[in-house]
């Protein structure tokens, strides 16, 4: 049986809705969707390209606590009230994750408190979990 264990940020919005930041399951980790607020204090900047980086490192600090870095992100999804404010974003997007170069998708849509513009979320996988081996032929 695989391992199944909650991740929890400390975020309020983790307990007034009853869901967990990230999910271990196995060799995967399923981070939610993830906005730029400060959790320890429950802040966010009305930019939001500070916001992306806050949600960068909230996603850090799950992956962390989970045993995995962003090398270990196969999916990322981007949603944002407003499409204009994600080319400003590439830049933080593309240190986390240019060299690991996931599958992405980037989804407007309205999202839970006007003050967020943009969440992030991420499925990472343990390195090498899987992957078959080639045969040596000879």
């Amino acid at each position: 049986m695989s391992e199944r264990r909650a991740i929890l940020s400390g975020s309020t919005f983790e307990e007034q809705i009853g869901y967990a930041r990230a999910v271990v399951d196995g060799d995967w980790v399923h981070v939610s969707g993830t906005t730029g607020f400060d959790y320890s204090t429950m802040t966010i900047s009305d930019d939001v390209v500070e916001q992306a980086e806050q949600c960068l490192r909230n996603i850090e600090a799950a992956l962390t606590e989970a045993g995995r870095t962003f090398a270990d992100v196969v999916r990322v999804r981007y949603l944002l009230p407003d499409r204009a404010d994600f080319e400003p974003c590439w830049p933080a997007l593309r240190r986390a994750f240019g060299e690991v170069r996931p599958a992405a998708t980037m989804l407007v849509c309205g999202l839970a408190d006007p003050r967020m513009r943009i969440e992030i979320e991420v499925y990472a996988r343990r390195a090498g979990a899987g992957t078959v081996q080639a045969r040596d032929s000879k």
